[in-house]
């Protein structure tokens, strides 16, 4: 009994020293992004494409020719940055949802769409109503936990519709980020195949006997190679990553609720693709691709707050 109190108990400080770290690492990975991001851009526009369009002076086809490619590629790859930092900052910055203050759910008795308490967490909360009886209740914060919340150790708070704790955006990601989480997968993917395959040639020329035409000295070459060693690498995981996430905002699930409900074969939040779609993106089809919602949207959809969401009557028996 004592060995494995003790077992319990490291594993306890363990995972308190893990959040503590992860808490820790902060500015250090927005750096790495941020250095990621200068890295190509470097290879990109200083090495490689800024130079071909500005110092071509023959008038032939052939130099036309590679001086629109390379206006083609640094006009995209402005672009595709601008989105992804937007993404990625609306998400660092963005609170993704905390249970407000006194908040009280409305529960409707005959459908019942909470979890039970218990009658000793009843008489924990300020203003017991024994009437509802399905409510969920977080022990380490003491509040009740609105539908899809679920606790996050490393923030040490209750998240809203929370997906899970990434550290690449030193937040959580949850109701009211998740959107700007998967524009920034999106523009990053994009961003980085598009970096991949401007370098591609230059890479390969690294194995061949062709004439390399960067500009610079040979630490500007190994500067072009690492980025696109990086991105390639980016472009795949997050490709994977981004396959994932769609299936999940395809059937109105968060990666926390994929595991819990994994025996489960039908999901109450489950309104079809479509509505699945607008419960994270909005109905405003202009917004879609920004990191940011219509005051209509913002006005009429209660999912896009956190709080409450359509669900399948004949399944409110699941646990949210």
């Amino acid at each position: 009994m004592m060995m494995m109190y003790r077992s319990g108990g490291v594993m306890a400080w363990n995972v308190f020293r893990f959040c503590t770290a992860l808490r820790g690492l902060g500015s250090i990975m927005i750096l790495l992004v941020l250095g990621v991001v200068g890295v190509s851009y470097y290879a990109v526009v200083f090495s490689v494409y800024g130079p071909a369009l500005t110092s071509s002076s023959s008038s032939s086809s052939s130099a036309a020719f590679h001086s629109f490619i390379a206006l083609a590629v640094l006009l995209m790859f402005h672009a595709l940055l601008v989105m992804l930092l937007w993404s990625y900052f609306s998400v660092v910055l963005t609170d993704p949802g905390g249970v407000p203050p006194n908040y009280r759910p409305i529960v409707d008795e005959e459908r019942g769409d909470v979890d039970r308490l218990t009658g000793s967490e009843f008489s924990q909360l300020t203003t017991p109503e024994p009437t509802n009886t399905r409510i969920r209740y977080c022990r380490k914060c003491n509040v009740i936990k609105p539908p899809r919340s679920h606790h996050c150790s490393v923030c040490g708070r209750c998240v809203l519709k929370m997906d899970h704790h990434c550290v690449w955006v030193v937040n959580c990601v949850g109701a009211l980020n998740y959107k700007y989480f998967l524009l920034f997968l999106f523009y990053t993917l994009l961003e980085t195949t598009l970096v991949t395959l401007s370098l591609l040639p230059y890479f390969m020329a690294f194995f061949s006997d062709e004439e390399i035409e960067i500009a610079g000295s040979p630490s500007t070459l190994a500067t072009t190679f690492l980025a696109f060693v990086l991105n390639l690498a980016f472009a795949l995981s997050v490709f994977g990553f981004l396959i994932m996430h769609a299936s999940l905002v395809s059937g109105n699930t968060t990666t926390i609720e994929a595991y819990e409900k994994k025996t489960s074969p039908k999901w109450r939040y489950d309104l079809g693709r479509r509505r699945n779609f607008e419960q994270v993106f909005g109905t405003v089809e202009r917004y879609w691709f920004i990191p940011a919602y219509s005051e209509e949207d913002l006005r009429r959809m209660p999912a896009l707050q956190g709080l409450d969401y359509p669900s399948k009557p004949d399944l409110d028996f699941q646990e949210s």
